[in-house]
């Protein structure tokens, strides 16, 4: 008999890696295409050299064992990977990395391993508290469509003005979102507010910590100095409680702080229309005396509040559109520019009439305001 007859493929020892297929040596490669079997880990025979045992599964008319036909000629997957070869999460290894990013939040908070800035700003609460309800109601209750994050720089200073409606300001909200999770760089957006929203019990400390601040001038420059997105809504209570009649007409923006503010840094004007706002809560009434008495710009009626209680405060699942126009400079003007209040009005009539000519086009491209 020759060296050739006498060379039998050996069993792999478990823990010891197979020989590539076409790896292994000149013998076994020959022998393993000669007997139509090869070797598998922890067995004392090749695969393919034994008999039939009774109970074992019916072999393919081609001679091949079944248990080795690959997945992608059965339609089977092995648990935990996908058709191509892709793993995929199952539902327990979610959970626990849910769990476990729990369990360190909470370790951080009570060791104090966290950074709040200056302005009160808090990442860390921010990110796993405030965001992950927010981010629900963007994705399935409203469902917003954004355009032209491109305009958003990758970094450095810039300041978006939007306008702004809904009875409760969460069009502000929703607009942090889309930048935070959305823009490719996943930057904060840090907001100017009115003085009630930071005096208000429960709200106010949550707005600091989201990084927002005072719409003051002094701020908004600070933070724009420091490269920070800044956005700031002129309309202010005007627009937010304008009654549902007077829908996607913009109110007066001010006396340009905000132009001021982004001159004085040398940063670009962003123009932000948002569609989906104004239906989410129709303000079909104003209880002025009822507003007077408890310290408010308005208090709203609408056709589930206060009829309905706390159930009115559920905001109608409207389609949003978010759009972030082409950034306006602001620079080039020569020298005290930002002092002069003919370039100051001129700046910003051109970014109030930039939102509103966008907001009707944005109506036309939405369509019905529930059904889109």
């Amino acid at each position: 008999m020759s060296d050739r007859d006498r060379v039998r493929p050996r069993a792999v020892a478990a823990g010891e890696p197979a020989p590539d297929r076409l790896g292994g040596a000149p013998e076994q490669q020959e022998q393993t295409a000669t007997d139509g079997g090869t070797a598998v880990a922890g067995t004392d025979a090749p695969v393919g050299r034994r008999g039939r045992e009774p109970g074992d599964a019916p072999r393919p008319a081609d001679g091949s064992p079944a248990a080795l036909t690959p997945p992608a000629e059965t339609g089977a997957s092995p648990a935990g990977v996908a058709a191509g070869g892709e793993p995929v999460a199952t539902t327990e290894t979610g959970w626990r990395r849910g769990l476990a990013e729990s369990l360190a939040f909470l370790r951080r908070r009570m060791t104090g391993e966290y950074e709040v800035d200056d302005f009160g700003y808090d990442a860390d609460f921010t990110d796993h508290v405030v965001v992950p309800p927010l981010k629900l109601l963007y994705d399935k209750w409203f469902r917003i469509e954004t355009v032209g994050l491109e305009n958003i720089p990758d970094a450095g200073g810039a300041l978006l003005v939007a306008n702004h409606s809904g009875t409760i300001a969460v069009d502000a909200l929703m607009t942090a979102v889309a930048v935070r999770e959305h823009h490719p760089m996943h930057r904060p957006l840090r907001m100017l507010g009115a003085d009630l929203v930071f005096q208000t019990p429960f709200m106010g400390p949550i707005a600091r910590k989201m990084g927002n601040t005072l719409a003051c001038n002094p701020d908004a420059e600070r933070l724009l100095s420091t490269g920070e997105l800044v956005a700031v809504f002129p309309e202010g209570f005007k627009g937010v409680g304008k009654p549902y009649s007077q829908r996607y007409r913009l109110q007066r923006f001010g006396r340009g702080g905000f132009v001021t503010a982004a001159m004085k840094t040398g940063v670009p004007i962003i123009p932000v229309s948002i569609v989906g706002a104004e239906e989410i809560y129709p303000l079909i009434g104003n209880l002025k005396p009822l507003a007077r008495a408890l310290g408010f710009p308005y208090f709203p009626v609408t056709p589930t509040f206060p009829l309905l209680g706390p159930l009115g405060a559920v905001p109608l699942p409207s389609k949003w559109i978010i759009e972030f126009g082409e950034p306006i400079p602001t620079t080039g003007f020569g020298d005290n520019a930002a002092d002069d209040p003919m370039v100051v009005f001129n700046i910003t009539d051109r970014v109030r009439e930039t939102i509103q000519q966008t907001l009707y086009r944005l109506l036309l491209r939405r369509g019905h305001p529930f059904l889109g």
